[in-house]
């Protein structure tokens, strides 16, 4: 199923019917990838009286309660109202859905943190060389190696690598909307509650910026080469900070 698509001025060419999916299945029990110490995702039959509602014991229909955390349990974009005082949600925030993407793989640094951690951290250096002379509307950012774990990673503890604040600052300045990466946050997991790269992307407290978001958690499979794309941000319309997300990404032809 092929489209044309244009934008600023050039035309794209898109196989439709080949996505390339980057999100994490949110799956119940111990092995779905999670983040911030939240338990396990739960996904329990609906009980009334001695009736429960699940095939296998008699009902008609399997009827289940989810329980889930959307910054904690898998792929998950959020708004600006993670970080300000209002919940601006992240369900009706987009007006479309498809964006010109570019992929782009970096191996973190190692750098000495004042807590005296070994902090690995992606710097504004490496995405300035690396991110190309037109500017996508979206960044999606693999980091290496690229293990294959990320659908069971427990990242809890761990002191995961993060972005540098002057990097988001940067991508902001040249007109990044969306910025998508397979870390549980642009932010050190343990940083006294500053979320300075956070704060930078979207300019807060200066601004409440509606216009762009940040994924976190998701997976580019190494079949993904770095490049352009069209990228498909799917999100249900969650009235919430953060919502589970499907990001999809579709190869541009020649």
């Amino acid at each position: 199923m092929l489209a044309e698509i244009t934008h600023r001025g050039r035309t794209f060419r898109v196989d439709l019917s080949r996505p390339l999916d980057l999100s994490l299945p949110l799956r119940e029990g111990d092995e779905g990838a999670r983040a911030w110490y939240v338990g396990p995702l739960t996904m329990d039959p609906v009980k009334s009286g001695d009736k429960t509602y699940a095939v296998k014991e008699g009902a008609p229909v399997n009827f289940r309660n989810v329980h889930f955390n959307p910054h904690g349990h898998g792929t998950h974009t959020e708004s600006v109202g993670h970080i300000s005082p209002e919940i601006h949600p992240v369900g009706n925030l987009l007006k479309r859905f498809f964006f010109t993407a570019q992929v782009i793989s970096l191996l973190p640094e190692t750098r000495r943190a004042p807590d005296g951690k070994s902090d690995t951290v992606i710097t504004l250096e490496q995405l300035r060389s690396a991110v190309g002379e037109r500017p996508p509307e979206a960044l999606v950012l693999r980091t290496l190696p690229n293990d294959g774990k990320a659908s069971s990673h427990q990242w809890s503890g761990t002191n995961p690598c993060y972005l540098q604040s002057t990097a988001c600052a940067w991508l902001r300045s040249i007109g990044v909307k969306h910025l998508l990466l397979d870390l549980p946050s642009v932010d050190r997991e343990e940083d006294g509650g500053v979320l300075a790269a956070h704060h930078a992307f979207w300019d807060f407290p200066n601004t409440i910026d509606l216009d762009r978001t940040i994924t976190e958690m998701l997976h580019v499979p190494s079949v993904v080469s770095d490049g352009e794309y069209l990228l498909e941000l799917q999100l249900p319309h969650f009235m919430n900070d953060a919502a589970p997300s499907r990001p999809v990404l579709y190869a541009l032809l020649p």
